[in-house]
């Protein structure tokens, strides 16, 4: 038997740091433990929990992410948390001693309308993914069941997933008040009779690493302060409306930001004025001399 290897991954969130595991290692099933007791159908998780910085962890996929109390830096203890989490792994020892029994739990769906005319937001009363993604066609569902079905109405042109929310583009051919009933019911019913989301973390990851690492490389000081301020005041905000907002780069020399748009944000008419009115008005307050111009580089 081949040893597993497992990779870290950074998240969008400083929080939250992901273990990816060479291999599948849960059978499709997705879990969220908040505490020791919670763990009880996973011994790895259990295992995890004495570590005193464990706040939550998730096991989905090929990947275990863990979320940390403010007490310690990722930084100072990642390594040794990941030999853990890979000598466990390779000891043979179960992952998951109990699969979920099929029944459905009760979800509730509402509509909620954006900035954008193109995109409804369909909220749940439940967690859908750790990690945001987005997939602009059928071919870019691989990893999510999900969105694949979506994709099997003719009028659906993008989704975007994300925390507790989904954000369906349509095409101009349909008209919101002939669709948004019949998608309502689908993702209630999909999500109610515990189906997977996604089963696999590749395009989360893919999607993410962008407001941490640019082309591979630790990002400036400036770069993380943008990032930041991003973070903390502007994607809220677009999370309200449907969308996201993630850092791609930045020109020092042009004094340049560039962003990606996703979810309800892409291809918003009032896209250009909220970034050059909204975010890059408030880049140049907060960051005087270093930031003069912010663009959208699918926008």
């Amino acid at each position: 038997m081949n040893s597993i290897s497992l990779d870290i991954k950074p998240t969008s969130n400083d929080a939250i740091i992901k273990f990816e595991a060479s291999e599948f290692i849960t059978q499709h099933h997705s879990y969220e433990f908040k505490n020791i007791d919670d763990a009880k159908v996973s011994p790895l998780a259990q295992e995890l929990f004495h570590l005193p910085f464990v706040k939550t962890v998730y096991i989905s996929g090929n990947f275990i992410a863990v979320e940390r109390y403010n007490i310690i830096e990722w930084s100072d203890v990642e390594q040794d948390v990941a030999e853990q989490i890979k000598n466990y792994i390779n000891s043979g020892k179960p992952i998951i001693t109990e699969e979920p029994k099929a029944k459905k739990t009760p979800v509730t769906i509402y509509a909620e309308s954006t900035p954008n005319p193109s995109v409804l937001k369909f909220v749940a009363n439940k967690k859908l993914v750790v990690l945001a993604q987005e997939f602009k066609s059928i071919d870019d569902t691989e990893d999510s069941p999900f969105a694949k079905e979506l994709f099997h109405f003719p009028f659906v042109k993008s989704v975007y997933i994300d925390e507790n929310f989904v954000s369906i583009t349509k095409y101009d051919m349909a008209d919101w008040n002939d669709i948004t009933m019949e998608l309502r019911e689908f993702i209630r019913a999909y999500i109610e009779n515990s189906k997977p989301i996604v089963t696999s973390s590749k395009t989360a990851h893919k999607k993410q690493t962008t407001s941490v690492i640019e082309n591979n490389k630790p990002l400036d000081d400036t770069s993380k302060e943008i990032v930041s301020i991003l973070n903390e005041y502007v994607k809220p905000a677009v999370a309200s409306d449907g969308g996201n907002i993630e850092f791609e780069s930045f020109d020092e020399s042009s004094k340049t930001v560039k962003v990606i748009l996703q979810g309800a944000c892409s291809g918003c008419p009032s896209s250009t004025y909220t970034l050059k009115n909204g975010i890059e008005t408030m880049l140049r307050e907060m960051m005087k001399g270093k930031v003069e111009f912010v663009e959208a580089i699918n926008g």
